[in-house]
């Protein structure tokens, strides 16, 4: 099984990520490695992502943005 990250201009429209994601064996490590790297992304030009395993959409998109309190 392969999970990977799609990223996405508020639109919904496909950006090149700011830092390169590999492929990853579990949702586990695809969710750690966007928790470490999300403000990267967001300063690179995405907006959100969407969470992907062998090509079937699990969740997304889910916004980068820090939600205001």
């Amino acid at each position: 099984m392969a999970w990977t990250w799609r990223f996405e201009k508020s639109d919904g429209t496909e950006v090149q990520p700011a830092v390169q994601p590999e492929e990853f064996t579990t949702q586990g490590d695809a969710e750690s490695w966007i928790g470490e790297v999300w403000k990267d992304l967001l300063e690179g030009g995405a907006d959100q992502a969407v969470l992907s395993e062998d090509g079937t959409k699990i969740y997304g998109p889910m916004s980068l943005h820090a939600n205001a309190s």
